[in-house]
């Protein structure tokens, strides 16, 4: 028995009273061994600037500027269908970095958008940092601009 964390007595229990199926001790031990597999903690996105990305990490959160969108291109998946990618030039105050954009992503942003990148990766393409979205990652046009302000 414990009070805190003290041994505070100790007893002997016999063998046979262990090895049955439906003792309470048994049973306290897997309902706490249930309970650990149960609670697990979330992995959180962190905000990161594009100084700080490394090739590798996940969950990513950024914030950033579009500054150029090239031309699509047209590929054939490895999923077996056409997809167009384009890869955008985006920049915070400490950087740029090469932003992976595909199919609606390409039309839903414009050079000179503020947008948040959220649950992005970093990887390597042909030797150049890449930050990519992915399926479970979302891209928000924080601040849209028009093409009049551009020409401004």
């Amino acid at each position: 028995m414990t009070k805190d964390s003290k041994v505070v007595s100790q007893f002997p229990i016999p063998k046979e009273f262990l090895l049955e199926k439906d003792n309470p001790i048994r049973r306290q031990q897997r309902a706490e061994m249930f309970g650990r597999r149960a609670i697990k903690k979330p992995e959180l996105a962190y905000s990161f600037q594009i100084k700080d990305l490394r090739v590798g990490m996940k969950k990513i959160n950024l914030t950033a500027k579009v500054l150029e969108i090239p031309k699509p291109t047209f590929v054939f998946t490895r999923f077996g269908n056409y997809a167009s990618v384009a890869n955008a030039s985006v920049a915070d105050e400490t950087g740029t970095v090469k932003l992976c954009l595909w199919n609606e992503q390409i039309d839903a942003v414009s050079t000179g958008d503020m947008i948040h990148i959220e649950n992005a990766h970093m990887s390597l393409f042909r030797g150049e940092r890449q930050l990519r979205i992915g399926k479970n990652g979302k891209l928000n046009i924080l601040e849209k601009i028009s093409p009049a302000k551009l020409q401004n």
